[in-house]
């Protein structure tokens, strides 16, 4: 058996060498670790905003569709001319037009860089000519211009015996058209 010449002094020297750099080590673990935590903090908040700014510009989309829906439903709107041709109305889908003719059916929307805007489409149903129908499509805001959802309804009146019918058929456009 080896025994070393310093006897029992080199092995105390020898951990108290070992014990500064296991402590640094411990110290920049949790270091590494309250980083970490603080970018995680971070990217929570951040997704926690753009969350609450979808949610506003979706919940000014949704305002604006249904006052211009019971505006529409009400006749306090303007009823458009009757659609010329078959198919889905594609006024809304080009910027320039849309920013044209939508009307604001409130003049500010908290929360919003502006006010929600919608628009009246009249539509031919192929399939239902003797109908009348519209599509309103209705463009809610965030806090930044580029946040904005869309939602529309198709509303068919049916002129059924003395009574006029209306059907809502609701939904969200997932892709800004333009």
């Amino acid at each position: 058996m080896r025994t070393s010449l310093c006897g029992r002094r080199c092995t105390r020297v020898a951990r108290r060498d070992v014990a500064l750099p296991v402590v640094l080590l411990v110290v920049a673990m949790m270091l590494v670790t309250s980083a970490a935590w603080f970018e995680a903090a971070l990217l929570a908040r951040r997704n926690a905003d753009v969350v609450a700014d979808h949610l506003q510009s979706f919940h000014a989309a949704d305002a604006a569709l249904v006052l211009c829906s019971r505006a529409l439903t009400n006749g306090a709107l303007a009823v458009p001319a009757e659609a010329a041709q078959f198919g889905e109305p594609q006024v809304w889908r080009r910027q320039d037009s849309f920013e044209r003719q939508a009307i604001a059916p409130v003049a500010a929307w908290p929360g919003s860089v502006r006010s929600p805007q919608c628009i009246v489409e009249a539509w031919r149903i192929e399939s239902r000519p003797l109908i009348r129908a519209y599509l309103v499509t209705a463009r809610g805001f965030g806090a930044s211009e580029d946040t904005q959802s869309w939602l529309q309804d198709l509303l068919v009146f049916d002129a059924a015996d003395d009574a006029t019918r209306a059907e809502h058929h609701w939904r969200r456009v997932v892709a800004r058209p333009f």
